[in-house]
């Protein structure tokens, strides 16, 4: 019994891991991009009417990307049971990359608010420590380091034709 209950718990942390390192990936650089928008007069006022609620209002609008997402989520699902995998999974992967750049731009707003209520002030350092915990044991693994490997000489391999390329022009 120890031995399936190790093997589901690498299973759920190791899926686990993967979707963190996603967000993690794209937690920055879509939170970026979606505060460009931020610069056009309507964003702009959105963004300091986000920053302005309560904690508890904070909280609201922070999940309400999450749930608006669910029926987009669920079409995915309903695509992919319908004989279109393809299409599904394009769904659900726009949804996860919007999702993510919503919620990333959002946190960033709603982020001081949050930290005024108790219980997200006490939860949040020690979800985040973990987080980072279990990333940075994803990246030391033999698979990650040998998956790094492969894109440094694929990345290379690419710049080396590229090169070649430009020299024959």
């Amino acid at each position: 019994m120890s031995y399936l209950r190790r093997l589901l718990r690498q299973f759920i942390l190791g899926t686990l891991a993967l979707v963190l390192i996603f967000e993690e990936w794209g937690w920055e650089q879509l939170s970026a991009l979606i505060a460009r928008l931020g610069r056009l007069p309507v964003f702009a006022w959105l963004e300091r009417q986000i920053k302005a609620l309560p904690p508890w209002g904070a909280l609201a609008v922070f999940f309400v990307p999450a749930l608006a997402l669910l029926p987009v989520k669920l079409l995915a699902l309903f695509l992919i049971g319908r004989s279109h995998p393809m299409l599904g999974l394009i769904v659900l992967l726009a949804a996860k990359v919007a999702g993510t750049a919503i919620l990333a731009r959002l946190f960033t707003l709603t982020q001081p608010a949050l930290m005024r209520l108790a219980w997200f002030a006490r939860w949040y350092p020690r979800w985040k420590s973990w987080k980072d915990s279990l990333i940075a044991q994803v990246k030391a693994s033999q698979f990650w380091l040998a998956g790094a490997r492969l894109k440094a000489r694929v990345l290379q391999a690419w710049r080396e034709r590229v090169k070649r390329f430009k020299a024959e022009d």
